[in-house]
């Protein structure tokens, strides 16, 4: 696995799900459970999006479950899996993004087009955390950093308590690919802000580039085979 994949579909993580909420009235694209505090604001408050957020995680859901079933047809077919699903992403980021710049701004997230919008979204999301789930699983996640952050406490905790050497050095070669994870993720939502306010739903345009980056950081790399996930 390049080492550099990791960050960039971190940084993409925190890019798409910035973009998204502001441009899709609060609606999460890769941290789906979040739309569940969302939809709730949206039924007390009287905003508009409720029903892109009821829709996110049972798209979210399928789309994973398909991405399995892709992924082992791909495996019998000798196909590249990782290189395969990272393409397909970008396909997905790119007509997210041609539709966003297309129908937007949204000021009504329930209206057909926001929707459609942002489940284009989801789904290019979801397929990436499937695909680090069962394919890049030694590595932290991409979408969401709470156990990432969670970890990183602890195994600072560690460090300064003390512990033996082998755990000791665990510890730090956890720390650089987490920490890694969290100031690339950071840097995708902040940069997608910034973006956004300049250029509004222009800002989509960057996920497809960054995907397409993460297509030629990934090369001929193999995916693991399609077995249960490790965790």
């Amino acid at each position: 696995m390049k080492q550099g994949l990791p960050v960039l579909l971190s940084v993409n993580g925190g890019y798409v799900d910035t973009a998204g909420f502001l441009a899709l009235q609060g609606l999460f694209t890769a941290h789906v459970t979040g739309n569940f505090v969302t939809f709730g604001a949206s039924l007390v408050l009287g905003t508009s999006g409720a029903g892109a957020k009821l829709l996110a995680l049972p798209v979210f859901c399928v789309v994973v479950i398909l991405s399995r079933f892709l992924c082992a047809g791909l495996e019998r077919r000798q196909v590249p899996i990782l290189r395969t699903l990272l393409l397909l992403k970008m396909l997905l980021l790119a007509a997210g993004a041609a539709l966003a710049i297309h129908f937007g701004p949204f000021h009504d997230g329930d209206a057909l087009p926001a929707i459609v919008t942002g489940m284009v979204l989801v789904t290019a999301m979801a397929l990436q955390n499937g695909m680090h789930r069962a394919h890049m699983s030694t590595t932290p996640p991409t979408t969401l950093m709470t156990g990432t952050t969670t970890q990183i406490m602890i195994d600072l905790a560690d460090l300064m308590r003390g512990v033996p050497a082998e755990a000791r050095a665990a510890a730090k070669g956890r720390l650089g690919k987490m920490s890694a994870s969290v100031i690339g993720f950071a840097f995708g939502c902040a940069a997608a802000a910034g973006l956004f306010l300049v250029v509004r739903e222009w800002a989509f345009v960057v996920p497809p580039v960054i995907a397409f980056i993460g297509v030629l950081v990934t090369g001929d790399v193999q995916a693991s085979p399609v077995t249960p996930a490790g965790r």
